[in-house]
């Protein structure tokens, strides 16, 4: 019905049948980026119809019999509306028609101009639903893709479901809180699901707190028997029939996929547990040679885990743990905050953790020990500095990868400034999602300072922005941009290279970390400095869950380079410098891979000089 030039989805019939309601990205507001020079679109979603005669009028225009000047009055209106149905009816009846259906008339011509917004802002919806005398969506608040935006903050932020009625023209948030709802036939009710809690409303109006219109369902009364083999066998050919449906190739790359499911369906009646039925199933994707093709089963409840403090310990002669170093903190992320460098706590290298929540270390076999169950959690250090002992309050993390991480990049930000003096920087990118999206943009305004930059891919986990941090770096300073009284000059575009970049990649970058350095190459970006990368490019989306929720995903989209072909499937990038890292490299912690990355920047550097601000001409006017 609409042109194709927007994302139009959700559509919905509205319940007297006069309208087609939808959702669609039209907003066309861009907003600018207040980390780098950018503009981006979002909340560009909001709630449109199109009348469906061309006569019917827009519920929100101008009509003949003016506006309405008064709020109605329910009673009256539903008083009215049950004559004005009973009358109908009867007309109806006389008439030979059936009750209940109303007569629905299409003009196809002209739809896309007969379509109005409805009078909400835009935002971010979804699950648009026909309800009596309106709609209902699921509205979503903006809390980042990685969370940070409410780091710290109590409570927790979940979407909304707004009503919006064309009888009263008013918007009402009748659900404030939960993960979807599903409206009733009639456009009555809905049924809201939140976390494992499932309740029905009034579709129209959010019931009080000890309202009898808020009717849980309690779905602990349900009990089921399950035959596990039965299951098996159709999760089984679940899967068969999944891969069949979705392979990236109808042909299978000449594997024949109907004789590989028969081969291992036997296999089901064999098994005696659900880690076999995994198993098998891995063994039989396993067969098509073909990345991403990945079974996840549900996670099981794995007990408490250790806490963790961000530091490296000893032993000292009573057998008490000593902090022997302490891992940095990074601001700007939330997840890589240091519990022993957090305000008031003020421990340093060579500390003695006497005691954790009384129990002291000397005894203990580990400090992980005395951490179990401790994360996000306050516990109570007694530290002996000297004679000096003192009880502080920290509260530890779940996990300390994030620190060490950041403790690594770091590292190589430094190294990479000490050998070259200054005129490389340095930027690793972890994957290629809003994770990794974010960790390049805490270092590419400074690398890009630099003359020349390394990009390091190395352990790159993959994802989809490549696009992004290879459009990013192809930004070459072609100019200049100053002013009177700041500091230095900026290049034109803005973070453009200088000079050189040269990218680092090893068999640990994969997929979207694949294609990051293959693009490169088609696009003479740079060098690629390392070792040949993992090799599996075919992609998934991961939509779909077997009947006892494990995940299956099927190899979907496949992706061709002008200079690689479809070579990269099952063989990676090879770099166009070999530099491998042995076993000795790693035992002594020397990265030969980022030195010769280094090297050939400088070397470059040498053949052609970085851009540089130039010096102001001579004034034109003589006074």
């Amino acid at each position: 019905l609409t042109r194709g030039q927007f994302n139009d989805f959700a559509p919905t019939f509205s319940h007297d049948g006069k309208f087609l309601c939808f959702l669609t990205s039209r907003t066309i507001d861009p907003s600018y980026d207040e980390i780098g020079f950018d503009l981006s679109f979002t909340n560009t979603i909001r709630p449109w119809l199109v009348p469906l005669s061309a006569a019917e009028p827009s519920p929100f225009g101008p009509s003949a019999d003016g506006w309405q000047i008064s709020e109605p009055d329910d009673e009256k209106d539903d008083k009215s509306d049950k004559d004005d149905k009973s009358d109908k009816d009867d007309k109806s009846e006389a008439d030979g028609e059936t009750k209940d259906e109303p007569s629905i008339v299409f003009d196809v011509d002209g739809v896309e101009d007969r379509m109005v917004p409805l009078p909400v802002p835009s935002g971010r919806y979804s699950s648009l639903q026909a309800v009596k005398d309106g709609v209902v969506w699921l509205a979503h608040h903006s809390v980042g893709e990685l969370g940070a935006l409410r780091a710290g903050v109590d409570g927790e932020v979940k979407d909304q479901i707004d009503h919006y009625s064309f009888k009263t023209r008013k918007l009402t948030t009748v659900v404030d809180g939960c993960d979807g709802a599903a409206a009733s036939g009639d456009g009555e009710r809905l049924v809201v699901r939140n976390g494992d809690e499932i309740w029905v409303q009034a579709a129209d109006q959010a019931p009080g707190d000890d309202d009898d219109a808020r009717i849980t369902v309690d779905l602990s009364r349900l009990r089921r028997t399950i035959d596990p083999r039965s299951e098996w066998r159709q999760m089984f050919d679940e899967n068969a029939r999944l891969m069949r449906d979705h392979f990236w190739r109808d042909d299978f790359d000449g594997s024949d996929w109907a004789a590989i499911t028969e081969r291992y369906r036997p296999l089901v009646d064999e098994i005696a547990t659900h880690d076999d039925l995994v198993d098998v199933l891995w063994e039989t994707i396993g067969e098509l040679n073909t990345s991403h093709a990945y079974v996840d089963p549900p996670a099981y409840h794995e007990g408490h885990q250790v806490a963790f403090l961000g530091a490296e310990y000893t032993r000292n002669a009573k057998g008490e743990v000593v902090i022997a170093s302490i891992l940095p903190g990074e601001t700007s992320d939330p997840g890589a905050r240091s519990p022993l460098r957090a305000a008031g706590v003020a421990a340093e290298p060579g500390d003695v953790i006497v005691a954790v929540d009384g129990h002291p270390t000397s005894t203990a076999p580990d400090i992980g020990a005395l951490l179990v169950g401790a994360a996000d959690k306050i516990v109570e250090l007694t530290l002996a500095r000297g004679r000096q002992k003192r009880r502080v309050a920290v509260v530890p993390t779940a996990r300390e990868s994030s620190l060490r991480y950041h403790q690594w990049v770091a590292g190589r930000v430094e190294y990479t400034r000490e050998r070259s003096g200054g005129r490389v920087g340095y930027v690793h990118v972890p994957d290629m999602t809003a994770h990794g999206w974010a960790e390049f943009h805490r270092l590419i305004d400074n690398a890009m300072r630099c003359e020349a930059v390394i990009v390091d891919v190395r352990f790159n986990g993959g994802g989809h922005t490549s696009e992004l941090v290879i459009e990013r770096l192809m930004r070459r300073a072609i100019g200049w941009v100053g002013a009177r009284h700041h500091d230095g000059a900026t290049t034109y575009p803005s973070q453009a290279r200088r000079g050189p970049v040269v990218f680092v990649t090893n068999p640990f970058a994969g997929s979207d970390g694949d294609i990051v350095t293959a693009a490169a190459q088609n696009l003479g970006l740079g060098p690629v400095v390392g070792e040949r990368s993992w090799g599996g490019v075919v992609g998934i989306d991961g939509r779909f869950s077997l009947v006892d929720g494990t995940d299956v995903t099927q190899p979907r989209y496949w992706i061709a380079f002008d200079q690689h072909g479809f070579r990269l499937e099952n063989h990676g990038v090879d770099p166009d410098i070999i530099v491998e890292m042995g076993p000795a490299e790693w035992e002594a912690e020397a990265d030969v891979q980022l030195d010769r990355a280094v090297d050939e920047a400088l070397a470059q550097l040498a053949e052609k000089p970085a851009s540089v601000a130039p010096g102001f001409p001579a004034p034109r006017f003589s006074s």
